[in-house]
């Protein structure tokens, strides 16, 4: 059986654990191909190579965008999955880690899962970072995910809601249950999306 360790000292991100799979040997250019089949022409991927503190890595940007709407709700993402050309196993894993941040989210803010709505890029990229992922780690033959103790970050992030904790509500309550800490750096190091990922995809913690 092949098993995956996320070694998450710096936190997590949808982006960096589509950098992370890159790194242990996903092709870009497969990724790049069974991305097309989410019909979302507009958005691609931009994948370089960084140097940070010495270390090298991957670097994972969604760019684009289809000019139309800078918010979708939960029943909108899930239209886009659905309809997307990805297997049937990547889309229902898929649709999971949607429902989840929905659920967190609603509870917050206290509106139904459906009304939701994910920001970024109209939640375009939220869906390239989370099938991607999904899709990534069934290309790899990856069976277990390991998780370790995730650094979360601190201080405070601005965001659609104004001022918030970190990590934050959402964040938090994604990762219920599970080991996070802080190292004491003022940012966001774990966001809902990574957080999602990891306490849908991952088998073990700390």
């Amino acid at each position: 059986m092949r098993a995956a360790y996320f070694g998450c000292f710096s936190g997590a991100s949808g982006d960096m654990i589509l950098g992370a799979l890159i790194d242990a040997g996903l092709s870009p250019r497969r990724l790049r191909e069974e991305l097309k089949k989410l019909r979302i022409p507009a958005v691609h991927l931009r994948v370089t190579k960084v140097l940070k503190h010495g270390i090298s890595g991957t670097r994972v940007v969604v760019e684009g965008g289809d000019g139309k709407k800078s918010h979708r709700n939960l029943t909108e993402v899930l239209r886009i999955v659905k309809r997307s050309g990805v297997a049937t196993e990547v889309k229902e894993k898929s649709e999971e880690i949607f429902r989840r941040i929905a659920s967190a989210e609603g509870k917050i803010h206290r509106v139904p899962a459906e009304e939701v709505h994910f920001h970024e890029l109209g939640g375009l990229d939220s869906v390239v970072d989370i099938v991607g992922a999904v899709w990534g780690i069934r290309e790899m033959g990856i069976e277990k995910i390991h998780v370790s103790r995730v650094n979360g970050g601190g201080g405070f992030v601005k965001c659609e809601h104004g001022l918030l904790p970190v990590p934050s509500p959402a964040t938090l309550s994604l990762m219920e249950g599970k080991p996070i800490y802080s190292s004491g750096v003022e940012r966001e190091l774990l966001t809902p999306t990574g957080a999602a990922i990891l306490a849908t995809l991952g088998s073990e913690f700390g």
